[in-house]
Parts: structure tokens; sequence; C-alpha cells
């Protein structure tokens, strides 16, 4: 999987499907040879000799600075002649800061590398470790390659040593730097844009000469922008076509660009966000960056995203709750909100109980003085007004109904009005003398200071050993804005953002393993902070506030193009939807929110008869699918942002069976956009649609395809597809003549 050549000194790095090739070349500098489909080792040569000539004509400019200016490069460097982005920026005692990182040493290990306090791949089969030296100071680089046999992501981060004994400053950290040298063609750029209540639209648009730059400001990862960038040939589409991905598995504000130079080469490179970004690195310390996991494939979006939810579900998320089978909960917010009382509440969980759930979520406002959301943030205790014998009563009436029970937190802000504000308002972020920038009316906590959170470790835990609560829904709901703390000097303000978020990760890590029977749940104001990084702790996140079975169609599509659908939390709420105001079928939001890990967000005192019986009917058509959701492969049909039509499939790995749902968003009388041609079956299988009562083969239904039922608008549809295991022995027997 990965090779040395010293004749050569080129480095082959091969996953599943891809392979990755640099080499030292004759200045000593790490250069970018090739990244696409997979070759073998004796190419080696070839690739030093097509690609790694020098950029300047004349073998002898080799060594001089300014040819490194068209040089594909695995690290750019500042000041010497590279004018493009650089990837690492280190500024000494005396204020310089150029840099010219040579090759060193390298090592290939087995395993994955851990992180300490950060997410990380928790396996890989081999990881080579290259070591850089910066001719102008005592500042080393570990530039580090994770490849694994069985995937087609090459997961990368940065370590940054100062290997002398005065101190530096790093100003730029990304945590990988990768060259797409042929850009014979035009390549597009895809991100996922968005807002509160609109997330992960996807948006595409050409590369052309100059730097595109996708980035957070916020303190985190956020709802306008995802830590995701993809590079897509011309003919890229869903099925076909070359793609790049680069995921950051961070939380934090983040960077990626794209830097189309002069010779029409394409840098790609990403990491925290080096705005007002500072980190001071004193003799002997090394700074690790985030890791990002990088895909290639020849086989679209669709190969692509399959490609990133198998790298999620092994490699990042926990692996004892990966392939649980995830609880159908009912969340009482859109129901109550903050006005309920036990009465209420048990009226919910006696409902949820008749209709076959399995656990009841009570959301915000059961703490401290919570009627609103103007006060009690912080004040992690029950409020024993609201709820006449706390939560042990709710949690009793649950075990009576064989409900389990589910608790709502946001341990990450605080209201002015609270205890814990009037006992500390240093506590929060923000300069003291200046007025605070308010959220929500809401102030967010300083989780750069180890007593901030060790404190709310404390208080959350408590309530969690005391009572038995099998589910936590962590929320945060806004922006980070003062970027500033007392608990730093003046010349280290830049460091305040990404120790926010290590003090963010050491919170989750800890409060994930001391209450490993717990199913936490993330959430930022529905999906601020839906990023890699989180979902290593978080095994779903909730995906989206605004739970409308129209728009959740657009939001699940642009999460899965790198998110697996097991990691969407996905509510079917009421109707006039709380977001929108539109109506839809009961059914639709069904379909819809079966996609993911579905629940319910309403009050089910409230639901007609005919509701509850379809209630009744998802839920069991959930517990049959839900296998399918945990480790099936996905297929889009159907693009809700170009036609009339969402439609998904998800597709067994043994292509056994599938499942598919659609809806069609207007009832248009010249609608001719209505064949759909299946994927991911099994061309050589016979299957069968339980709904239409159809039997064809796995190439009959792919390629002649099926017509979308007429419906009104927001109608939607659901095939249960399986496979007529009958026939195929048949026909098996007849092939070998037994």
């Amino acid at each position: 999987m990965i090779s040395f050549d010293g004749c050569t000194k080129t480095f082959l790095l091969s996953g599943k499907n891809y392979s990755y090739c640099m080499y030292i070349n004759r200045a000593g500098l790490l250069q970018h040879l090739y990244w696409g489909k997979k070759i073998g080792a004796a190419d080696a040569a070839f690739l030093v000799a097509a690609h790694g000539l020098p950029a300047s004509p004349n073998p002898d400019d080799y060594n001089k600075d300014m040819a490194t200016d068209g040089m594909p490069s695995e690290c750019g460097s500042f000041g010497r002649g590279d004018f493009r982005p650089a990837t690492v920026i280190v500024r000494r005692e005396d204020g310089a800061a150029m840099s010219r990182f040579r090759y060193v040493s390298h090592k290939i290990v087995k395993g994955a590398l851990h992180l300490q306090g950060m997410p990380c791949a928790r396996k890989a089969d081999e990881t080579l470790i290259l070591t850089l030296k910066d001719d102008f100071s005592d500042i080393e680089l570990d530039l580090n390659y994770s490849v694994s046999e069985d995937a087609d992501i090459l997961v990368r981060n940065t370590a940054v040593r100062n290997a002398g004994k005065d101190a530096a400053e790093i100003a730029k950290a990304f945590s990988f730097c990768t060259e797409l040298p042929d850009t014979r063609g035009t390549w597009s750029a895809l991100r996922l844009a968005g807002s509160w209540a609109r997330e992960r639209t996807p948006v595409v648009t050409p590369l052309a000469e100059g730097t595109l730059r996708i980035e957070s400001a916020r303190g985190y990862s956020s709802h306008q922008m995802n830590p995701f960038l993809a590079v897509l040939s011309e003919d890229c589409g869903e099925e076909s076509g070359e793609c790049y991905g680069f995921n950051l598995l961070y939380s934090g504000s983040f960077a990626i660009t794209a830097d189309v130079s002069h010779n029409k080469s394409i840098r790609v490179q990403g990491g925290i966000n080096d705005f007002l970004f500072g980190w001071l690195l004193q003799g002997g310390e090394t700074f690790a960056t985030p890791q990002a996991a990088l895909y290639y494939s020849a086989e679209g979006l669709g190969g692509m995203s399959r490609a990133y939810h198998d790298f999620f579900r092994e490699y990042i998320i926990e692996p004892k709750r990966v392939y649980a089978r995830r609880p159908v909960v009912i969340n009482n917010w859109e129901a109550t909100y903050f006005d309920f009382d036990n009465e209420k509440l048990f009226s919910i969980i006696d409902e949820a109980a008749k209709l076959g759930m399995d656990t009841f979520v009570l959301d915000d406002g059961w703490f401290g003085k919570r009627d609103g959301d103007a006060s009690g943030l912080g004040d992690w205790f029950v409020n024993e007004r609201k709820l006449k014998g706390g939560l042990k009563a709710v949690i009793g009436h649950c075990k009576e109904k064989g409900l389990k029970f589910g608790l709502w937190f946001e341990p990450e802000m605080v209201s002015e009005d609270s205890e814990l504000y009037r006992a500390h308002p240093d506590w929060a972020i923000g300069k003291a003398g200046a007025e605070p920038c308010r959220g929500r009316n809401q102030l967010v906590l300083d989780f750069t200071r180890k007593e901030v959170v060790n404190y709310i470790f404390e208080t959350v835990s408590k309530i969690l050993r005391e009572n038995e609560i099998s589910y936590v829904k962590w929320d945060k709901n806004r922006d980070i804005t003062e970027n500033y703390t007392a608990n730093l000097p003046a010349d280290r303000q830049g460091e305040f953002w990404h120790r926010y978020t290590l003090g963010f990760y050491g919170l989750a890590e800890r409060l994930t393993k001391a209450f490993p029977n717990v199913f936490f749940e993330g959430c930022a104001g529905g999906g601020g902070r839906f990023d890699g990084g989180a979902l290593y702790y978080f095994p779903q996140i909730w995906t989206s506030d605004d739970t409308d079975g129209l728009e959740r169609t657009k939001i699940q599509w642009g999460t899965s193009v790198c998110y697996p659908v097991s990691s969407m939390s996905c509510h079917v709420s009421a109707c006039p939807n709380h977001q929108t105001q539109r109506i839809t079928p009961f059914a639709t939001r069904g379909a819809v929110a079966s996609l993911g890990a579905t629940g319910y967000e309403l009050d089910l005192t409230k639901l007609s008869e005919e509701e509850k019986e379809q209630v009744r009917e998802q839920i069991k058509n959930y517990k049959l699918i839900d296998e399918l959701v945990l480790r099936g492969d996905l297929y889009r049909l159907a693009d809700p942002f170009k036609g009339n039509y969402f439609c998904e499939m998800l597709v067994s790995k043994d292509k056994s069976k599938a499942y598919l749902v659609g809806e069609r968003f207007r009832g248009d009388p010249c609608d001719h956009d209505r064949v759909l041609k299946l994927r991911g079956l099994d061309e050589g299988k016979t299957y069968t649609i339980r709904e239409l009562n159809v039997t064809a083969s796995g190439a009959a239904l792919m390629g002649a395809g099926l017509f979308c039922p007429r419906l009104p608008d927001c109608g939607s549809w659901v095939w249960h597809i399986e496979e007529v295991q009958a026939e195929r022995k048949l026909y098996k027997a007849i092939e070998t003549g037994r």
C-alpha cells in the first residue's frame, strides 16, 4: 500500500482504487507526481521522467528558488519564489517568515496516527510520516499520510515542530496540500453552502485563474459553509467522471482553497482558518493540525459519496454505535416549546407508547429559570416548579409505558440571567468593559478555560449519573463573536478559535467516555456543526431545524454528498410546517424522514386516528429497512435542485434488497420527466417490487426503468425491492445443470 523506491526516490501510496505518488526531487523538495486511478510501483520511474522535470527547461535551474512557482508541491513554501498560497507560515522572533522545506527522512509505520485531543481516523493499514526541515529556521514538518487497502480515502495532516530553543509563532498551518496538474478541459468546484434551515446546498462554479476560498470564521464549521470541497472534471456526473474530494475532520473555523496558477495547475489545501490565527510554539513543542480525508475516483459524485459514507462509518463514527439500531424518538420541542408540565409531557408519552416509539426526548426548558430563551442556560439543575417530582417523575412515567428517556443540553452556552453567569460573568467569551455581542439572548462560554469545561462536565455528569437517561441531544444555538479570552495574553489571542474547538472536543470526549451507554446526538441550531469532527463523538446529528417535507429533500440530498444517511437525524413534524408554513401529506413527511435516523417532533395528542395509524405503519416500515439506512449504499436518482422530483435509493451491500423513496413537488399537467432508471442493483439478479407487483431483472430495472407515479403536490411513494430468491436458485441450477 505504501512503498518507497530508493533509486527514483518515489513514494507510491495505493488504496482500494487509487494511487498517490510523489518524489524527492534533485533540490530535496517533495514534489507531487500523480493522484488518480490505481497504478503499479513499476510506473514510478515513468512518472519521474514524464512529470518530475524541473519547472525551468534547464535542469541546472532546479536549485534556483524561482523555479518552485510552477512546481507541484506537497507543501507550499513562503517567500522563496513560490507565489501561490503557502501551506505553513512560521514567524521567528525577528519577524522573518520565509521558508523552504526540504526532505530529511521518512518512516512507514503500521496502523493509524492518534491525534491527542482531536478526532482522527480510528484505524489505517499503514501511515507514511515524511519529515521536512526548513532551510532558514529550526522548524520541522511531519507530513502524515494514512492509507487503507479497503478504502478510497487518503487521510492527511501536518505536524509543525520547533526543534530549536527560541519560540516561534505559527501564522498558518494547513492540514494538507496537493496539486492537480492535469487541467485539460474545464474543472469546477463543488461546495456545500447555505444558512440556518437551508444547510449544505450543493453549489458548483467553474475554476478559473486565481484563488477560490471557502471558509467559516464563526468559531465552528457553520450552517453557511461545510468544511468540504470537491473538484470536478468537465464530464463529472452522478455516476461517472473524475472528481476529487477534500473533507476536513474539523469542527472549528476552517478554510479550504483551490488556487489555479498561471500554468493552469490547481493547488488545493486547507485546514484551520488562518484569518487572525496564531500559535506560539516554544522550543521542543509540536503543533498538530486536524486530519483531512481526501478522495479520488472516476465514478462521479455518487462514487465519491459512497466512498465517504463507508469511510465515516468504518473509520470515524464510534464502532459501538455506528451499526447499532437507532431508537425511534419523539421529541417534545415543536409540540410544546417551553410551555409544558407533567400533564402535557405524560400525554405525549402515553401516545408515543401506543404508537410504537422507543424513546421520549425532553427538549429545552426543563432546567433553571427557563420559560423562554432569555434565561437559565448554564444552570443545569431541574426546574421542579415546572416538573413536579423532577426528571425522575417523567422518567418513571416513560418506564411505566415501556419507553426510554432522553434529554436536551446546550453545554457551551450561558444566559446572562442565570446563576452561573451571576457567579462567573468572566466565564463568558468577551472583553471586560465592552458590551457583549448577543445571539438568541445568550453568550458563549469560554471553553479555552479548563475550569469552565470542568464545571460543565461535572454539572452535566451529575444529571446523567442521578437519572436513567439513555439519549442526549447536544445543542449549540449561536456563532462565536468576540474571539477573545482573558485566559491568554495579548500576543496569543490568535490561538483562541482552535483552543475553543479543543475545549469542545475535550468535553465531548469526556462525557461520551464517562457515559458509554448514553446515545449522544449532535445539534447546532439544526445542522450548523455537521462535520467529520463532530461525527467522531456523535453518531448522528440533527440535520436541520427545517423539517418541511419538501425542503428536507434538498437538505438531505446535499448532506449526502459526503455524509452517510445513518448520520442524519430526520423527524416527522407538524403541518403547517413551523419553518415554512407549507402543508405536505403526512405520508410524505414520513417517507422523507425514513432516509435517515427517523423520529417525530409534534404533538401526538393532536393527530387524527388516520394519522396515528400512519405513524404505526411508518415505524413498522422503518424497522424493516433500518439496516439499509445503517449499512446500505446510497444512489441519488432524481435531483430536487434540478427538476420536479426527488428520489433516493438505498441498496444492500450484497445487492439483495433495496429501498426507494420519491417525491413529486408539483402536479404539473405536462410533466414528461417521469422515467426513473434504478441504480446499484445486480444486472444478473431478478427483483420484485412489492408495491407494484412487478418482477424484472436488475438489468431491465436499471436500463429501461419505471415510470414515476403521477401524484399531487408533494406526493410521495416508497418501493421495497427484493431479490427473488427462488428464481435466482432456479437459474443457477439451469446454468450448472444441477
